[in-house]
């Protein structure tokens, strides 16, 4: 057979982590924690609907969502982004500022193509998230681990590296982390925003389960605190839309925005007509602020049902992180469990999480003993009955 690129070898690592994720969301009959995906209840099937209806009647309206588009994306999703979605996080941007991507994974896919030779470096948080390290990796880019505390990543440790490896980008989730739910504080996201600036280094804020708000105070994108265009801002409505309709954009410099709207034209032209168009309607007929304290309310209910779960069946001395949003929790088992072997037994149990070790890169065995649980597609019941398997299962380990 014809030898395949170097690069299919690079990220064999990472895309084996994501293949099982997927796989074990395909089985009926499993309980799984291992998704990201958000409650499928609350997709707003019927307001699509109409919708949908709605546009495919009006003369020109229905042909524009079926014809070739802009390249930026339809002009009323783009204000939409900046006035209802940006302004009042504190980012002012010019809609000429946005791009609209197939998904927020795209924009990475994009990043990488305009900023990343091989060998190059990117910096991450210690975990990250590991569908996005299978990107980089695909770009042959050399991922590098920061130290993270109970509060996320630690500026210091960043700036340490940054004057070390001299990276392209610094690539950080801010708002409820993936993997493990945590929320960095308003003084580490100036910081980051300032060593952007200081040391001439993309801040790639990967910001998509921030409206996924259950407790606490909202707090400004590291974008807000931008002031010379070294923070690239990417976000999705996966979790506040549709996942299905695959859209995300970015915000950033002009100068950037531009080259990525030439690598955007190369890849695949622009992100698809409809999806755009019934989203910027679904804004505009103000069907949003409506769904989206619907979509709150569910996923703050199996939230709290994770965390009395993980309370009532994990044995003395696990670990988990509390969030105050978005769709994940990060556990750490007590003893000597590695939860990458327990999976397989987890499986025969039909219960499913993904193992923590995947979420470090370098291959350093950190995380060996902890877990990626989500919670977001799970009813209370399920995630009773669910925590309960694993609970018993990790008990007979002990």
């Amino acid at each position: 057979m014809t030898k395949f690129a170097d690069r299919i070898a690079y990220m064999e690592g990472s895309a084996a982590i994501i293949r099982d994720l997927f796989s074990a969301m395909d089985d009926p009959d499993t309980i799984s924690f291992g998704g990201g995906a958000p409650a499928t209840d609350t997709l707003p099937v019927d307001e699509v609907h109409d919708t949908a209806n709605d546009v495919l009647r009006v003369p020109g309206r229905g042909a524009e969502a079926l014809q070739y588009g802009p390249v930026k994306g339809v002009q009323q999703l783009r204000e939409i982004i900046a006035e209802q979605l940006l302004a009042p996080k504190g980012v002012e941007a010019d809609p000429e500022d946005i791009l609209i991507v197939n998904g927020g994974l795209e924009t990475m896919n994009l990043m990488c193509q305009v900023f990343i030779n091989p060998g190059d470096v990117i910096l991450c948080e210690s975990p990250t998230f590991v569908h996005c390290v299978e990107i980089f990796e695909m770009f042959q880019a050399k991922c590098i681990g920061c130290e993270t505390d109970d509060d996320g990543i630690v500026p210091e440790d960043v700036e340490k590296k940054i004057k070390e490896y001299h990276p392209k980008f610094v690539y950080v989730i801010p708002t409820f982390q993936n993997p493990t739910g945590k929320t960095l504080p308003e003084d580490r996201r100036k910081k980051l925003a300032e060593l952007g600036s200081k040391y001439d280094v993309i801040i790639l804020e990967d910001d998509p389960y921030r409206d996924l708000r259950y407790s606490g105070k909202a707090l400004k994108p590291i974008k807000a605190y931008d002031t010379t265009g070294h923070t690239v801002f990417a976000n999705s409505f996966s979790k506040i839309f549709s996942p299905g309709c695959r859209l995300g954009y970015v915000n950033a410099a002009p100068e950037i925005i531009s080259k990525l709207i030439d690598v955007k034209t190369a890849t695949n032209s622009h992100t698809g007509m409809l999806p755009q168009i019934l989203c910027a309607e679904f804004f505009a007929r103000g069907l949003f602020d409506k769904h989206l304290e619907e979509i709150i309310a569910v996923h703050k209910e199996r939230r709290d049902a994770m965390m009395a779960a993980l309370e009532k069946y994990m044995p003395e001395g696990t670990k988990w992180v509390h969030p105050d949003g978005g769709l994940f929790s990060w556990v750490e088992l007590p003893g000597d469990i590695d939860t990458t072997e327990l999976l397989k037994e987890a499986a025969q149990h039909k219960v499913a999480y993904i193992a923590g070790a995947g979420f470090f890169v370098g291959g350093t065995g950190e995380g060996r003993n902890c877990m990626r649980i989500s919670y977001g597609n799970v009813t209370p019941e399920k995630i009773d009955e669910g925590m309960k398997r694993l609970g018993d299962l990790i008990k007979s380990k002990l």
